[in-house]
């Protein structure tokens, strides 16, 4: 199959805090290369590099605020997050997890380390994506699905070279031997999400649809893809040509994978919301002021 084409590697644009728990590098939709369709439905990638967060009696985190028209994806690297929603879900999350977080219709939501992780303190790592609906979705009931580690796809690469951890999707041995393996997470658009876990000397291969948004975050180590030389904490943004990406190692690495079949309709964002109109926007925040995100404490 033809090669997707490397478009840029983006290095991590300079952190900052979300709330006082996660410190992040946004790769998008604030970047000179990727605005508020590129990744599409990929909307939001915050990045919390490895940060070593010291003993504290009060959780640090982010407090209550809103969401609208969007879903919240939290994959843990290092250390533990508790979530709570006005919905009435909630959960923790440690390494290896994800918390899939439809917002939808609207809620209030809050984030903080877990209890006993900011006690202790320790090494931190996360990612957080926004993953945009289709207008005829943003208004379905909010929901939250808590994706353990061990409920996810796997697909293991021959000798003992790692491992294909599908979150969403499916993973296709492109070979075309075995069965697909799928990802539990319930998704409203065609998407793909895998974190990709490989030894040294691991060669992996990956096929997406040449129009799907495909980009990969390099978490741990380096590789090489498409024939390109990617490091540490950078991001490998695609064109849509082509259909396989080949992924090689000179060292242990994992890797982020994100492809997805755009949403081709209007953006409309405003802080912690996201819809198609300014007016739908103008009605978020009156309904947030009325009251019919719910209640939750600080």
């Amino acid at each position: 199959m033809n090669k997707k084409t490397v478009e840029a590697i983006i290095a991590p644009p300079p952190p900052h805090m979300v709330g006082d728990g996660f410190r992040v590098h946004n790769f998008f939709p604030n970047s000179r290369l990727i605005d508020k369709k590129r990744m599409s439905p990929f909307f939001l990638l915050d990045y919390n590099s490895k940060v070593e967060f010291t003993p504290s009696k009060i959780p640090r985190g982010v407090g209550v605020h809103p969401h609208r028209g969007f879903e919240t994806v939290t994959i843990a690297y290092h250390g533990s997050v508790a979530h709570h929603d006005s919905a009435g879900n909630s959960g923790v999350i440690g390494e290896g997890d994800v918390q899939w977080m439809t917002a939808a219709a609207g809620l209030l939501h809050k984030e903080y380390h877990e209890r006993e992780f900011s006690r202790k303190g320790g090494l931190f790592q996360m990612v957080q994506l926004w993953v945009n609906l289709p207008a005829k979705y943003k208004m379905t009931p909010p929901k939250y699905q808590e994706i353990s580690h061990d409920t996810m796809g796997k697909y293991d690469l021959p000798n003992g070279k790692g491992v294909v951890e599908v979150i969403a999707g499916e993973y296709k041995n492109p070979d075309g031997s075995g069965q697909a393996v799928k990802g539990p997470a319930s998704t409203f658009t065609p998407m793909y999400v895998y974190n990709a876990r490989l030894k040294k000397d691991a060669d992996l291969e990956i096929n997406f649809p040449e129009n799907f948004n495909t980009g990969i975050l390099v978490v741990e180590g380096s590789a090489t893809v498409n024939d390109r030389k990617v490091s540490t904490d950078h991001f490998v943004l695609f064109k849509n040509d082509g259909e396989s990406i080949q992924i090689k190692t000179g060292e242990d690495a994992v890797l982020l994978v994100l492809s997805g079949e755009p949403i081709d309709e209007p953006i409309a964002q405003y802080g912690p919301f996201l819809m198609n109109t300014w007016q739908e926007l103008e009605q978020a925040i009156d309904d947030v002021n009325a009251g019919k995100f719910g209640v939750l404490e600080d």
